[in-house]
């Protein structure tokens, strides 16, 4: 049945033709997926809470600076998942913010594994402070104010696969292109488009190897699909020693290489790092990216969580 899924997964995703968008980042996607597919949501066994900090390219001037919040749970006997998602991303003088609610149905295939289907809708909010930059020509209107506060809507979909040790998924957690540009006289021209060749395609695939009691093995892989922009895909490898201690290594298709470390403080506390040393030549500006992850999974009273979860 793992096969299969999987098999479909690929089969539907290999007949998109993706094309652009702009989208966030992370290193550390493999430890909350809820951000780029909504099937996730309530995928653990019990409520779960994330933040993640994303500090890209330290020291070089505009820089993305990124936060994310999630909080989700499963409802109804797992058959359902509710969450939330808060993200914050400022790159020079762009500010958003993003806001989702996420639901997920789920189906039960086989003993231990799970097919779900998930949509996300919310609310992008974005300013530009443009007031704040120096224009190398003085009275030049586009840069002489900020740009209105703009709020659009929008969605996404996804499926995601899981058992205890395997998980595969696909999705589009943004479908709206929300972009908007000046016309000649300085004005704001607003676009709001249901424009299926710029979506983002994500695929997601995982496993985890158990060596012994204290060695297990999770490699996954992560890509990437969008308009005007080279196939990308980022490959991890991390290993969890004694169910306490993650380490790993990823790489990021011509961009960068990176290491992780984590800590699996108790079964239900994670706090996991990373650093990305990017292979182009930005890292001479700048000295690499760095993000740090928080994740805790509650026990309810009748779910008493006693293995660390693995995604």
């Amino acid at each position: 049945m793992k096969k299969s899924i999987l098999i479909l997964i690929i089969a539907v995703f290999s007949t998109i033709c993706a094309k652009a968008q702009y989208d966030a980042m992370f290193t550390q996607y493999m430890f909350n997926e809820m951000y780029i597919n909504p099937a996730y949501t309530g995928s653990k066994e019990a409520m779960a809470v994330n933040l993640t900090h994303r500090q890209q390219w330290v020291n070089f001037p505009g820089r993305p600076i990124t936060t994310s919040f999630t909080l989700h749970g499963p409802l109804a006997n797992d058959k359902m998942g509710l969450g939330i998602s808060v993200l914050n991303e400022q790159i020079g003088k762009l500010n958003r913010n993003l806001v989702y609610l996420n639901y997920a149905y789920r189906i039960k295939t086989g003993e231990n594994g799970h097919l779900s289907f998930g949509i996300m809708g919310g609310l992008h909010n974005q300013v530009n402070k443009l007031s704040e930059l120096k224009a190398t020509e003085s009275g030049d209107i586009q840069v002489s104010q900020n740009t209105p506060s703009i709020i659009s809507p929008n969605f996404g979909a996804g499926i995601y696969y899981y058992t205890r040790k395997f998980y595969a998924g696909i999705s589009v957690p943004r479908m709206v292109d929300d972009s908007y540009m000046f016309d000649q006289s300085g004005g704001l021209v607003k676009s709001n488009k249901f424009s299926a060749n710029k979506f983002h395609y994500y695929l997601t695939v995982g496993n985890v190897f158990e060596i012994n009691d204290d060695l297990k093995i999770k490699p996954q892989a992560m890509v990437k699909m969008v308009q005007n922009a080279p196939l990308q895909y980022d490959v991890n490898v991390n290993l969890l020693i004694k169910n306490k201690v993650w380490a790993g290594v990823s790489y990021r298709s011509s961009a960068d290489i990176s290491v992780l470390v984590g800590l699996q403080v108790t079964p239900q506390f994670l706090v996991n790092y990373s650093y990305d040393y990017a292979l182009t030549k930005i890292q001479k500006y700048s000295q690499g990216s760095h993000e740090i992850t928080l994740g805790y999974l509650f026990s309810y009273k009748q779910r008493k969580v006693v293995t660390p979860r693995y995604f």
